[in-house]
């Protein structure tokens, strides 16, 4: 484990050079990870174990005909390696819970029956543990409970992956049954492709994960892109100009050098009015959204928001509702202007 000065912070890590791949395959050696749920994290975890030489298994309900032939596409072979959810649980040693978080509320009154003594079952988000008072997720005493949670969507872990870079990922042990748990943990993190592993709690996790979505990684982010777009065309501005000023330069210049560089390198290389305008009215907007991350993170804590996952994905009618608010953000302006932005750079001009 490596310590790791973050900011004045030391904290310990864990890195493939520590924990190579060859290390993981010999922990995993006498593992069937048996991964439920081929819909988001499903796909990348289980390929990128498979081509790690780790062996996997999926469980996929069949009815859920889109994921279940995505399976079958992605290799995997029904009654060989692709099951149903029950029948994976039943053979899996290592239990991936890959399922939304409202399906395994949903299937673990199915599922845990097939947990036997000595599994591990194994989460990518803290939700079903944490709020298990909603979920009704409460694992058998003899089973590891772990968490290895990728800091990226299922189609990120899976093209870091294939170009040879990894993914951060945090992990976390709610029960040691074993002796094993750990070891079994960091092996699964490094076969799913991690670049480096962080400790944490399913608490915290999912706290920090269910205020992030809501916030800058994406409720914040379109939300104060709108606000910018319906600003700026309020004004006179025309669609392109207001969709490139918001959306297009943030996102295939500005935000590339912070991920490369970090915010001070792309402040200094920006022209010096961008830098002082952007040094003045980043404590306004910081001290405004303030108030509103706090109410947001005592929402999370106190499992409001849960209760409204989990309200909306068992209503009978969430799918239609679900399709109808993303053709609103689709079909606005805003968005429409945004595919003909894309559509006109050089790189899919080329394609055409």
């Amino acid at each position: 484990m490596a310590r790791i000065d973050f900011g004045g912070v030391i904290e310990d890590v864990v890195t493939s050079e520590e924990f190579p791949l060859e290390k993981a395959r010999e922990i995993l050696a006498n593992e069937t990870v048996a991964v439920l749920g081929y819909g988001v994290q499903g796909p990348a975890q289980s390929l990128n174990m498979r081509d790690n030489g780790i062996k996997v298994i999926v469980g996929q309900r069949k009815e859920e005909k889109i994921f279940w032939d995505k399976a079958i596409n992605d290799g995997f072979k029904p009654g060989e390696t692709l099951f149903s959810l029950e029948d994976a649980a039943e053979q899996g040693t290592i239990i991936q819970m890959l399922i939304s978080d409202a399906g395994q509320m949903a299937a673990w009154p199915k599922l845990k029956g097939h947990l036997k003594e000595g599994d591990a079952l194994y989460f990518s988000h803290g939700f079903s543990i944490v709020y298990k008072d909603q979920t009704k997720v409460i694992p058998p005493d003899n089973v590891d409970v772990i968490l290895v949670a990728p800091k990226g969507s299922g189609t990120t872990v899976r093209s870091n992956f294939l170009e040879g870079k990894g993914i951060n990922a945090s992990y976390a042990i709610f029960r040691d049954f074993t002796g094993r748990a750990k070891e079994r943990t960091l092996a699964v993190g490094i076969a799913i492709g991690s670049g480096y592993l962080f400790p944490t709690t399913f608490e915290k996790e999912v706290y920090s994960d269910l205020t992030g979505e809501r916030g800058v990684l994406m409720g914040c982010l379109a939300g104060v892109m709108e606000a910018q777009y319906a600003i700026l065309r309020k004004h006179g501005h025309s669609p392109s100009e207001a969709f490139n000023e918001t959306v297009e330069e943030l996102t295939q210049s500005l935000i590339r050098l912070v991920a490369e560089n970090g915010m001070d390198w792309m402040y200094a290389n920006c022209s010096t009015t961008a830098q002082r305008g952007a040094l003045d009215w980043r404590h306004r907007f910081r001290d405004a959204v303030t108030p509103l991350f706090e109410e947001l993170y005592k929402s999370v804590v106190s499992g409001e928001e849960t209760r409204i996952v989990l309200e909306a994905n068992m209503a009978p009618d969430y799918r239609e509702r679900l399709q109808k608010e993303l053709g609103e953000i689709r079909l606005s302006e805003m968005w429409r202007a945004g595919a003909t932005v894309r559509s006109l750079r050089p790189e899919r001009r080329k394609e055409v």
